[in-house]
């Protein structure tokens, strides 16, 4: 399995987001391919998530079932494959 990460840039809706974070965070918590995932501490306006998942097409799908994506809350999306090669996590991030 490769390792994907996704860049999401929140539209200006910060009060749907707040209502629908508890579902969204639920729902990527329940996803058996997530690494980490949370808002950009200088930008509120976005978020990174990295997922473990066969390809992308993979990542589409689940992102696609986020409550955020579904409430029309994401503006944009990146999805790019990740390779984790230097510090204390990337060999388990490999495994």
């Amino acid at each position: 399995m490769a390792i994907y990460s996704v860049e999401y840039r929140y539209t200006d809706d910060s009060a749907g987001r707040d209502t629908h974070r508890p579902e969204h965070r639920a729902y990527l918590d329940a996803q058996e391919g997530l690494l980490i995932s949370g808002p950009f501490r200088d930008e509120p306006a976005g978020a990174l998530i990295l997922l473990r998942a066969e390809n992308v097409e993979e990542v589409e799908r689940i992102l696609a079932g986020d409550p955020f994506q579904r409430e029309g809350l994401v503006a944009s999306q990146t999805i790019r494959d990740f390779n984790p090669v230097l510090g204390p996590h990337s060999e388990a991030l490999h495994g």
